[in-house]
């Protein structure tokens, strides 16, 4: 069975998006989206310096964006999709684009809803000087009571032995000179703030008022969610989790468990792919996994779909 996930914040690279200008269409649509939003996509993911597409406000709609024109080099409508695919999840800010390319929300819908949270979680990351770091190593049971001890949150806690701590500036410099037992690195990582924190409650006001009027149809492909790694069938609770998911932990070590349960035996990770195939990797070992960072990885993607797509497998449930 195949999985497709979409990552979240901190995977974009300067001029991730060029090599996808080149295929037919793309740009067409991201000029489309950039007007709708009001944020230039095409140059924030061709021109743009590393600390310009680390603002979370234009970080959040580039990655969306990138997720939704390589999957849809891969899947020509949804009916392909649902047929294709057995089950969808992103990480963090990778769910809106799980939500569309599932049919909960129209691509335009992801696209403004986005921006919104993008800009939301910036102006509540800038309250306050806070940050994430990854923590790599160290059992859960150890590193789990040092964070609290500290006060930082568990903002992600991905498997494969890694946990985001999230909190302050100062918080996370203790926890630079105070690891926990067992790990064996603190990563700071590319992101503007404490998401998934209590330092997010203003934005989830914002979104909250935000998808009042949305409309939200129910997913034609599993859509595995953050919260819990529940699969969730209802769009108006997928668009629910989607707000409260701004302030509460990723779970994406649950996500996992529940494409093993699923049976799942490939993964593709949509550009710009890598993080989560990475700990896929260590977490589903035996499970084939590809990370669509370029047009140059379509060709094995579509190997790939061809070879683990199960149409028996792909029922939203």
């Amino acid at each position: 069975m195949l999985v497709l996930v979409a990552p979240g914040q901190g995977a974009q690279t300067p001029g991730f998006l060029t090599p996808w200008l080149d295929l037919p269409g793309v740009e067409d649509r991201l000029r489309e989206w950039s007007a709708a939003i009001d944020l230039d996509l095409v140059h924030y993911g061709t021109k743009a310096d590393a600390d310009e597409i680390r603002d979370t406000s234009v970080a959040q709609p580039l990655l969306v964006a990138s997720a939704l024109v390589s999957a849809g080099q891969l899947f020509a409508s949804s009916d392909d999709f649902a047929r294709l695919v057995g089950a969808a999840a992103g990480h963090s800010v990778g769910e809106l684009a799980a939500a569309a390319l599932t049919g909960v929300l129209s691509e335009r819908a992801a696209m403004e809803l986005v921006r919104k949270r993008g800009l939301a979680m910036a102006e509540a990351a800038a309250i306050t000087e806070t940050g994430m770091s990854a923590l790599l190593g160290g059992e859960p049971d150890v590193v789990l009571p040092h964070l609290e001890k500290l006060g930082l949150t568990p903002a992600n806690v991905n498997g494969a032995g890694q946990i985001v701590a999230a909190g302050t500036a100062a918080q996370l410099a203790a926890l630079n000179e105070d690891k926990p037992e067992g790990t064996r690195k603190v990563v700071p990582l590319k992101v503007a703030g404490a998401f998934h924190t209590h330092h997010m409650a203003p934005a989830v006001s914002v979104l909250e008022a935000a998808v009042g009027e949305l409309e939200a149809a129910d997913p034609h492909t599993r859509y595995v969610s953050n919260k819990d790694g529940q699969v969730v069938a209802s769009g108006h609770e997928v668009v629910r989790r989607l707000v409260g998911q701004v302030a509460n932990p990723v779970r994406w070590d649950l996500c996992m468990e529940t494409f093993k349960e699923l049976g799942v035996t490939a993964i593709i990770e949509v550009a710009p792919g890598g993080t989560l195939v990475g700990l896929a990797k260590r977490a589903l070992p035996g499970v084939k996994t590809l990370a669509l960072k370029t047009p140059d990885n379509l060709d094995a993607a579509r190997e790939l779909i061809a070879e683990h797509a199960d149409a028996a497998g792909s029922t939203a449930e």
